[in-house]
């Protein structure tokens, strides 16, 4: 008798059932795999599965061409600014220049081994208030504004450098009290931590004459030793031959030299690291890095980006890793800078001791700049009063903060912790408490993960400039 022909597709189900199960099993190891490695959860992986496969293997899914600054020769004006940012005799020690507080190699930021703040004055024993920030970075910095949030200020030092070309002035914008402030009025822009002056040139006026650092005395004496320098002949050739007539213009046609020197040199805003040819789809992340770039991005994580911002923007400027905004953060104050050996001093950003045009604004009261992340990996001190010396120190700070401020703060006598214990309580409700990773409760677990504290430090290790491909 012929067998039923119904008969022979049941015989194959089986191993077609096992197939469809061993695929979808694998499918789920993969999924899982994946998430666990991202550390993103499996639904996202599900939703763009391509998408986390690249992100998985460390390549960029969307990779884009970004615009950066042509490498050129420099002016013969940027050439002069290049002596006298690395010139010691204008200072009063005859042993302090520009670079010893901007260094190359930690991205122009404090030279390696640095404190809290640097000596300077006359012996190099008179302590500064903050530490120094970085000078990379600066060239599509906004002037100063409180105002609407607008991260694509296209306003920039080259362009103010541009127009300032004929009279050099060394202008400083002072920021008028809004009639009503409102939550989308921020202050943004300018340049020190407070964004008290907006221009290059008057950057480097300000620890030029400050007794705490170059200590130059007056313009007089800086013009005298200029006179007499192997520069001098270099300022008659580009500013005529009556260029030392004038001790003003003397000193402001030489700031304006070391501020070409910023905007020309490449090494200032190189936008050669690792992430940059991630971006542009020509390196790989490892997989550390790229948990660490999801956490760093993810507003419900490290949330980093929401200040500090990775993208390129819509029309290829690469990222510059800041948001030039400002935020009250509560870091700890710092015992090893002298100003704060008074109990009655605070440093409050906005609101003084240096900068003084918005004393009377107390909204403002604890904000400082936030800085730009390239390079960071090479800071040898971080925030502006240099309170910490890793970035350990400062993934932890923001990991515990709010979740667990007694590993943060110190505490007083009877054990309570001092919460925000750098500045006044009057100005205390400043800080953000709002915005992630901010905001958890004391006890609750942190928003960043020991885990994902390792992975974002290792993303942040790929913004040093000077990355170079491995051979292949």
């Amino acid at each position: 008798m012929d067998r039923p022909v119904h008969l022979r597709p049941r015989r194959r189900l089986l191993p077609n059932v096992l197939g469809l199960m061993l695929v979808a099993g694998l499918g789920a190891a993969w999924v899982g795999y994946t998430a666990r490695t991202l550390g993103v959860p499996a639904r996202q992986v599900l939703r763009q599965p391509w998408r986390a496969a690249q992100l998985s293997l460390g390549i960029n899914p969307a990779p884009k061409a970004l615009r950066v600054p042509p490498v050129q020769p420099l002016s013969a004006m940027a050439q002069l600014g290049r002596a006298l940012f690395y010139d010691r005799a204008l200072s009063a020690s005859g042993r302090m220049s520009c670079v010893s507080c901007h260094d190359p190699a930690t991205g122009y930021g404090p030279p390696p081994g640095s404190g809290a703040v640097m000596l300077g004055g006359p012996t190099l024993r008179t302590p500064g208030l903050r530490a120094p920030p970085s000078l990379a970075y600066l060239y599509r910095r906004m002037p100063f504004s409180i105002g609407p949030d607008n991260e694509q200020n296209e306003i920039t030092l080259a362009a103010q450098l541009l127009h300032a070309a004929g009279s050099h002035p060394r202008a400083v914008k002072t920021a008028a009290d809004p009639a009503a402030a409102s939550t989308n009025l921020v202050p943004q822009g300018g340049l020190f931590w407070d964004g008290r002056v907006d221009s290059l040139q008057a950057q480097a006026d300000g620890p030029l004459f400050n007794p705490a650092e170059m200590d130059a005395g007056t313009p007089q004496r800086v013009t005298a030793i200029l006179r007499r320098s192997p520069l001098a002949p270099q300022f008659r050739q580009l500013f005529g031959a009556r260029i030392f007539d004038d001790a003003q213009r003397t000193v402001s046609e030489a700031l304006f030299a070391i501020a070409r020197y910023q905007i020309e040199d490449p090494s200032f805003h190189a936008f050669n690291s690792k992430y940059d040819a991630w971006l542009q789809g020509k390196a790989r992340l490892s997989r550390q890095e790229i948990r660490g770039y999801l956490a760093f991005i993810d507003p419900r994580r490290g949330n980093c980006a929401a200040c500090h911002l990775a993208a390129p923007s819509r029309d290829g400027l690469p990222p510059l890793f800041t948001d030039a905004q400002y935020e009250a953060l509560g870091v700890p104050r710092n015992a090893a800078i002298p100003a704060n050996r008074d109990p009655a001093f605070h440093d409050l950003g906005l609101c003084g001791p240096v900068r003084q045009d918005l004393r009377s604004q107390q909204r403002y009261c604890g904000m400082f700049l936030t800085p730009t992340l390239r390079n960071v990996a090479r800071r040898p001190v971080f925030f502006h009063n240099g309170v910490y010396h890793d970035l350990r120190q400062v993934l932890d700070f923001y990991a515990l903060r709010d979740s667990a401020p007694q590993r943060v703060y110190p505490r007083d006598a009877h054990g309570r912790v001092l919460r925000f214990d750098d500045l006044p309580a009057a100005d205390r409700g400043n800080v953000d408490t709002v915005d992630a990773p901010f905001g958890r409760a004391s006890g609750a677990a942190p928003a960043i993960s020991a885990r994902d504290r390792r992975a974002i430090i290792a993303f942040l290790r790929t913004l040093n400039d000077g990355w170079r491909a491995p051979p292949p």
